[in-house]
């Protein structure tokens, strides 16, 4: 899953798309429209602003700083949860990837939203009852507290800069994309919204920033529904017929399956984008991203955190039924939204603005508004795309919030000072440390401009499918789990997870980049002619016909051009390879596995008398939450 799948996100909407012409080399906005896109983005900029100034006046100790003092209801987290948990990716990855491979697309939100499922069943419970601030507080309740806090610290910071550089990419092309601000501006512009969330509000205003952004999320996608819907009479059938029978779904596949699809009726084609396999080719590619997502999301750092903002056990079970439910129903709601921008604007009007069709959700907002050239259509565009932008910074906030929690609380406090500071000192630490991670987000984000961060996405559910999860389940569920286990699982699944990736098929090649810009660059000059026996035909149809096409040409040949330079007198990728040693894009069918197995054995080969003797503590907290304010105080 690349940048365009963790990050950004029919004639009239297709003659939308290109009558901006030349405008949208700077931004999908058009220029006489940008003023209105800037009024959004500012309103809902200065509404979740006037949330963290509100909440900043009940920041007071380090409790109210990192879980907003445990008073957050399971209703209010629960949307929380789903405004942490629905990123970019969520939002307009998956609706791009449904409106240009169908069925596939959906197997994101399929895979998320089973996530939870695990998340509910074997996390949320237990780690609110033991944790207080972070991932290193459960694994240090009954383990080495100094070793443990540092191996989850050091976790925590890994998986959360993997998915803060893809977020903050993600934030810098969307509004370029969108209204030609300089990437570099765009960049700085989230890391300042993220950095006044968290210094500020600390996890109260995180907390109300999600909630919002949730709130208009669903609000949004629900209204982009209702109008892609009515027209079949809110019937799925009826809907899914009008995408079987739509022939820019049905060019679409034709593109997609090549040769094999000379021989397949319109029909056929169409409900061929109904089915598995023109995205995922290989199935046990797929099951092991779905192995990595489950797993994943149980030992996202920033999500374990949401559990300890509740007051009780009772709350924190609440807040996930919540979250599935919030979550489970927006991504059923993406089936609508990628497949009414597929019939509506069509693939070829999407990938005209973003190659990826991050921009499917925004730019099928604009044509159910009334096109490129309306004010209605103009205004819903820039809704959903600051909606969309708030989503990033929300997501930021949250993974800042929870590495600086790594470095303040259990690095500095917990390892440096032994658990011995005051409030005061724990809340300057906090910032200190959120102050760093922002200004090194920043960094890191301009830095990565232009880059492929696809590896980024799959190292962060990586790293926390392979190391955290095992950690924090062996530990809670297993008796003989100790100190050795731990240190072992973190590193042995970290390093696994990290050195897969890094020679997969999510680098980049530089031999097999050349090699498809050349094919681009070998089929231009037949793709030439048969344009120009289009014009030459004289038809309105043809002539809008040969417009299309030469416009998805012209970008085709600059992208092969482009790729050219990029990888000029590079032979190998960043780890010297020339090809993919491991073919499967995310290694979670075999780091996960690897971080078991290091947990268990790392546990048998190391005697801890300390792990041991907590268990019995351990267990009855877990189930009944006895005295869990005072669960960091072993």
């Amino acid at each position: 899953m690349d940048l365009r799948s963790k990050l950004l996100p029919g004639a009239l909407g297709l003659a939308a798309v290109l009558a901006a012409g030349p405008a949208l080399a700077q931004g999908a906005v058009a220029p006489e429209w940008r003023w209105l896109t800037f009024i959004v983005f500012a309103a809902i900029i200065a509404l979740t602003m006037f949330v963290t100034y509100v909440a900043s006046k009940r920041v007071h100790s380090a409790s109210d700083f990192y879980t907003a003092g445990g008073g957050v209801s399971g209703l209010q987290n629960g949307w929380a949860i789903a405004g942490d948990y629905l990123s970019a990716a969520s939002f307009l990855g998956i609706a791009g990837l449904i409106s240009l491979y169908g069925y596939d697309g959906f197997m994101y939100s399929v895979g998320w939203l089973v996530a939870y499922i695990t998340v509910l069943l074997v996390i949320a419970e237990p780690c609110r009852n033991i944790g207080k601030y972070t991932l290193a507080d459960i694994l240090a309740y009954r383990n080495d507290p100094k070793k443990t806090r540092v191996v989850g610290a050091i976790s925590v910071i890994t998986v959360s800069t993997f998915y803060l550089t893809a977020q903050m990419v993600g934030g810098g092309v969307l509004v370029k994309t969108l209204i030609g601000i300089d990437y570099e501006v765009s960049v700085i512009t989230v890391g300042v919204l993220m950095l006044a969330y968290v210094l500020f509000g600390g996890m109260v205003a995180t907390t109300y920033v999600q909630i919002i952004k949730a709130v208009l999320l669903v609000c949004a996608s629900l209204v982009l529904v209702a109008f892609v819907w009515a027209p079949y009479g809110f019937s799925l059938p009826g809907f899914l017929d009008a995408v079987v029978a739509d022939p820019k779904v049905q060019a679409q596949v034709a593109a997609l399956l090549g040769d094999p699809a000379k021989n397949m009726s319109p029909a056929e084609l169409g409900q061929r984008f109904l089915e598995p396999g023109l995205y995922f080719k290989a199935p046990i590619d797929q099951i092991s991203l779905g192995i990595a997502l489950v797993f994943g999301t149980a030992g996202l750092p920033h999500i374990l955190m949401r559990f300890f903002t509740v007051p009780t056990a009772k709350e924190a079970r609440k807040s996930v039924i919540w979250a599935m439910a919030i979550i489970g129903g927006f991504y059923v709601l993406t089936i609508f939204l990628g497949m009414g921008s597929a019939i509506k604007v069509g693939p070829e009007g999407i990938k005209a603005v973003d190659a990826g069709g991050n921009m499917a959700a925004p730019l099928l907002a604009q044509f159910v508004g009334g096109g490129g050239n309306t004010f209605l259509g103009n205004f819903m565009l820039a809704f959903v795309a600051a909606v969309a932008f708030a989503t990033i910074v929300a997501v930021v906030a949250g993974l800042v919030l929870a590495a600086a929690s790594a470095v303040a609380h259990d690095l500095y406090v917990g390892v440096v000072k032994g658990g011995q500071a005051s409030q005061a000192e724990q809340v300057r630490a906090a910032r200190i440390a959120t102050v760093f991670v922002g200004a090194l987000a920043i960094t890191i984000g301009i830095a990565a401009k232009g880059q492929n961060v696809a590896h980024l996405v799959a190292l962060a559910f990586a790293v926390a499918a392979s190391a955290n999860f095992p950690c924090v389940l062996m530990t809670l569920y297993w008796k003989r789990c100790n100190t050795g286990g731990i240190v072992a699982g973190m590193i042995v699944g970290t390093v696994t997870a990290i050195s897969l990736v890094m020679i997969s098929p999510n680098m980049t090649y530089p031999k097999a980049v050349r090699a498809a810009a050349q094919k681009v660059l070998d089929a231009e000059p037949a793709k030439r002619e048969a344009i120009a026996k289009l014009v030459a035909a004289g038809d309105e149809a043809s002539t809008a016909k040969a417009a299309k096409q030469t416009a998805a040409l012209d970008k085709a040949v600059k992208k092969a051009n482009d790729d050219f330079k990029k990888v000029e007198g590079q032979e190998t990728s960043i780890v010297g390879l020339e090809k993919p040693l491991f073919e499967l894009k995310n290694p979670g069918l075999i780091s996960i596995p690897l971080g078991f197995l290091a947990v268990i054995l790392g546990s048998l080969l190391y005697r801890d008398k300390r792990a041991e003797d907590m268990w019995d503590e351990l267990y009855v907290r877990q189930n009944t939450g006895i005295l869990a304010a005072k669960a960091t105080a072993h």
